[in-house]
């Protein structure tokens, strides 16, 4: 008996909070699925706004003959509605059917799985840096407010804030890869090593990842850093940060876990809104140092007006952001002290 009192007393508490969360995924989900449809439908219309013709730009760089174009029409169904063209791109993204290159003659679906895994892997790794470099940094430079550090600090993260990707990441090539020579001029990997063990293998695939990563994490930082130094800056006064310093606590603890952990939840929603930023940075990027991810292909697609390339890079790449989002916002909404109130 004594046993079943604190549970009843809690069961009415615990549901509602359940019944909380619930919700919130629910609401996610919903905007989530919404979002995405809308994504699908615009990324069929724009590439089909763009001037041009795919088969005429086929036809001038001779890879079409004149006679082959009605045949070519036809089979990419060029020739029908734009109601019934999208009804068939909803068919097959329903199949996983992303279609075939026009330009290249084979299936999209090759293109994306040779140039996907080095985007995710630029963007992965530049996103990760980013966030715990600064917050790191962010957090010392608000312990060290005013002195010539944190000043430092601020000048560098302005000025990266304010650095155009392809600027800061032309820099890069400039001065490590053609003047010192310490990195690759471009590309992911060194060509035909196919014998080499696969230590060396990972080895340069890390080599030739720096400039890029360099290049987009420097990027990303900046703001990061100043939103977790001006929020660690606005809690250092509060009563509890006194408090836990008079009791003596060791330095580290009273800046990671009582001063930082207030900036974590503007911090993660800040990481979801940068995946975008970051996406759309490695377009960049990857075109400068000419590494072999989506940005390329889409640059390549763009220029020979291929719809379906265009669209499933687009479409692989706005899922990337989305999913990135949603996991954020999924994180924050459990971290949230104001989910569990009364």
């Amino acid at each position: 008996m004594g046993t079943g009192l604190p549970q009843d007393a809690g069961a009415p508490a615990a549901a509602p909070l359940s019944r909380r969360r619930g919700r919130v995924l629910a609401k996610l989900i919903a905007v989530y699925v919404f979002t995405l449809w809308a994504l699908v439908t615009l990324l069929f219309l724009i590439p089909r706004a763009i001037p041009g013709d795919p088969l005429a730009v086929l036809a001038d760089s001779g890879g079409l003959a004149p006679d082959a174009r009605v045949l070519f029409m036809s089979h990419y169904g060029l020739d029908r509605s734009l109601v019934h063209q999208y009804g068939h791109y909803l068919a097959g993204l329903a199949r996983g059917d992303f279609g075939q290159s026009i330009a290249n003659q084979v299936p999209v679906g090759f293109l994306l799985r040779a140039n996907l895994p080095w985007t995710l892997l630029l963007v992965g790794t530049s996103l990760m840096l980013s966030s715990v470099l600064s917050f790191r940094v962010g957090i010392s430079a608000a312990w060290r407010r005013g002195e010539a550090r944190d000043r430092a600090m601020l000048v560098a993260s302005t000025g990266l804030h304010a650095l155009p990707d392809y600027a800061l990441a032309t820099f890069l090539l400039i001065a490590f890869a053609l003047i010192l020579r310490l990195f690759p001029i471009a590309g992911g990997a060194t060509p035909f090593t196919g014998s080499k063990p696969i230590v060396w293998k990972v080895a340069d695939v890390v080599r030739h990842l720096i400039l890029p990563c360099a290049s987009l994490t420097l990027g990303l930082m900046g703001t990061k850093f100043l939103l977790v130094r001006n929020v660690t800056i606005g809690v250092l006064g509060q009563d509890y940060m006194v408090l836990a310093r008079a009791k003596g606590l060791p330095e580290r603890m009273l800046k990671y876990h009582h001063a930082g952990r207030n900036t974590v939840l503007p911090f993660l929603s800040l990481v979801g809104v940068q995946a975008g930023v970051a996406v759309g940075g490695a377009i960049f990027v990857e075109t400068v140092f000419a590494y072999p991810g989506l940005g390329n292909l889409m640059v390549s697609a763009v220029t020979n007006l291929d719809y379906p390339v265009i669209e499933a890079c687009f479409l692989v790449l706005a899922l990337v952001v989305l999913t990135t989002n949603l996991v954020v916002d999924l994180v924050s909404s459990f971290l949230d002290p104001r989910l569990g109130a009364e």
